[in-house]
């Protein structure tokens, strides 16, 4: 897929404020700081389109970008960032579970993962919450030019791994650097296949 156009359409804070025209989403979440406003600018080849902050936990709103004016990309709040209040925390919790369980535009959900850590309790618990409820999803390693070929292959072994003991199947895995565009060509790949009829793809 070539990106032609990307342009931000709206910023909100509740499901009911998301577009109504129907058009298919694909929405990116992880935890904060996961290099997610990076990989979106770097998907879209738009280097200011999602605003990079070295403040975790900046995007508090669901964000939508019209992309070649067809279908959104979807840029949700980060989770898990211990330095907002309780009762924020509570919101963008109600925020992201409403849009990632209820949104019915949405096609498929990038859950990124910093490949340098070690699987994280926070991300496995949010990964347990989209399979119980059925929402299809993929693992994005960001960040991949940071560690060695050798140590990354180890970290998603070990994903692999923690995953395999409650699940039978692992979802699409994807690596990815902003910084040297990796991974990018494969994400708007798959995207491009989602949107194709079923009979072509």
């Amino acid at each position: 897929m070539n990106v032609t156009s990307a342009i931000f359409t709206v910023s909100s804070s509740s499901l009911g404020q998301c577009p109504s025209d129907g058009l298919p989403e694909f929405a990116f979440i992880g935890r904060s700081n996961v290099g997610k406003s990076s990989l979106i600018n770097m998907l879209t080849d738009s280097p200011s389109l999602a605003k990079v902050s070295s403040t975790p936990g900046k995007t508090r709103l669901v964000n939508h970008f019209l992309v070649n004016g067809s279908w959104y990309l979807v840029d949700l709040p980060g989770y898990g960032y211990a330095r907002v209040s309780k009762s924020q925390r509570g919101e963008f919790s109600k925020l992201i579970t409403d849009y990632v369980l209820r949104r019915e535009q949405m096609v498929f959900l990038f859950v990124l993962l910093d490949s340098r850590h070690e699987p994280q309790k926070i991300d496995l618990r949010f990964i347990e919450m989209l399979g119980r409820a059925g929402v299809p999803f993929g693992l994005v390693f960001t960040k991949t030019d940071k560690l060695s070929a050798d140590r990354l292959a180890s970290n998603v072994a070990r994903y692999r791994r923690v995953l395999l003991e409650s699940w039978e199947e692992l979802p699409p895995v994807f690596l990815t650097s902003s910084e040297k565009k990796r991974g990018r060509a494969e994400i708007l790949d798959f995207i491009d296949r989602c949107l194709r009829p079923a009979s072509d793809r």
